[in-house]
């Protein structure tokens, strides 16, 4: 179980909940690694709500330059890194007018940032494997992290959970599910979970038949039924293989294994996950579809902030629940697949779904050819049972490579 949760999800200690009071009467400096994806542009919301607590310390993006580039403007953080650096001159160029706001680019850049002295948190946003080796500079920083990148656990998460650990890096998730289970827990000291309930609305192609969903478009799987998310997660919600990596990511986060949490469809989206306990009890969190509510969570943790928007009327929402059907929905079966080899068949799955989700929306690989991709991919890259760090890296360049020879 990561830190975070083990350490402070319990009722706080009277001299550890007077050091966080303390500490939220300063302005937090936080580092928004992502932040013109859909997770990032909402963090910054939630910023501007509580200008008094918080403060952008620094901006990343990938390819997004004008974006970034309004953003910096906008909130006028201390620095901003661009990770194609071929963007960097055009980013620089945007910002000249502003001599304040250091300029960098590439991948390395980013993994410095993250330690910068004066950053309280980092909210990381990034999407796939890219996320991993800042998320670990900021681990060994010692910084708050407040995890939306599922993909780090997917990949290396025995290796993060020794990290965080070790490190006293404090870690909270930002998944809705997983922010659901974590709120679920507090004040539940070491009482045992006798199951985790993981809630998936089932994408836009619940109901359809097999003989459907060989002819679907990615315009079909963009149309997400309660979500406004990035086109990556949402094609990654059509196939189920994102619940698949947020039942590998819960097992990492609260120490339950695999055979212990349950995926449930819940096409409303109200019940955002659940924890079972050994006497019966269920707890759950439930709320309108609004990442601002997690994300807000994860920076003011263990106080409750105000937060604008729509409440929960639950007059006008029925509650229903169904199995998944792992025929169907054959990437969720392999995401348990990977859960019962463990070794660094998780970054394989990983691996060459980021390179089947970027063929599908290119239209270069139809929605059933995804997980058989995956699954040959499985059966092909090395295996290895303890994987390092480096493994990792080698695992997840082979199988994109097999991947793409797939397509």
């Amino acid at each position: 179980m990561i830190f975070w949760i083990s350490k402070i999800s319990r009722i706080q200690e009277p001299k550890t909940q007077e050091l966080i009071n303390s500490r939220m009467k300063e302005k937090q400096q936080i580092c928004i690694l992502g932040s013109t994806g859909s997770i990032g542009t909402q963090a910054l919301q939630v910023i501007e709500e509580h200008s008094d607590l918080y403060e952008v310390y620094c901006l990343t993006a990938n390819n997004r330059v004008a974006e970034l580039a309004a953003q910096a403007r906008k909130h006028r953080p201390a620095a901003v890194v661009i990770a194609n650096e071929a963007h960097l001159g055009t980013l620089r160029d945007l910002l000249a007018d502003l001599p304040d706001i250091k300029v960098y680019g590439g991948a390395r850049a980013i993994d410095e940032i993250v330690e910068a002295g004066p950053i309280d948190m980092v909210l990381t946003a990034m999407v796939g494997f890219a996320g991993l080796s800042p998320t670990i500079h900021a681990i060994k920083a010692g910084k708050k992290i407040c995890l939306a990148n599922k993909e780090t656990l997917v990949v290396a998460g025995e290796l993060i959970c020794q990290l965080a650990t070790r490190h006293h890096a404090p870690i909270i998730p930002v998944d809705s599910e997983h922010s659901a289970i974590f709120q679920s827990l507090v004040g539940e000291d070491c009482n045992e979970i006798e199951k985790i309930l993981l809630t998936a609305s089932g994408g836009p192609f619940r109901t359809k038949t097999m003989e459907q969903l060989a002819t679907v478009t990615k315009a079909d799987a963009l149309r997400h039924p309660t979500w406004d998310m990035g086109a990556k997660i949402t094609i990654d919600s059509a196939t189920m293989m994102n619940k698949g990596f947020e039942v590998i990511e819960a097992k990492w986060l609260f120490g339950v294994p695999a055979e212990r949490i349950q995926v449930l469809i819940h096409p409303q989206s109200v019940v955002h996950s659940a924890v079972q306990f050994h006497d019966g009890s269920v707890k759950a969190q439930l709320g309108v579809p609004d990442m601002r509510l997690p994300i807000q969570y994860a920076f003011s943790f263990p106080q409750r902030l105000s937060l604008s928007g729509q409440r929960l009327n639950l007059f006008q929402h029925p509650l229903e629940f169904f199995e998944p059907d792992p025929v169907k929905f054959k990437c969720l079966a392999l995401a348990f697949e990977a859960i019962r080899r463990g070794g660094n068949m998780p970054c394989i799955v990983n691996a060459a779904n980021e390179v089947v989700n970027r063929a599908f929306l290119d239209d270069r690989c139809g929605f059933l050819d995804m997980a058989d991709i995956i699954e040959r991919t499985m059966q092909r890259v090395e295996y290895d049972a303890s994987p390092s760090y480096d493994i990792y890296v080698e695992t997840d360049n082979a199988a994109r490579r097999i991947a793409s020879e797939m397509l």
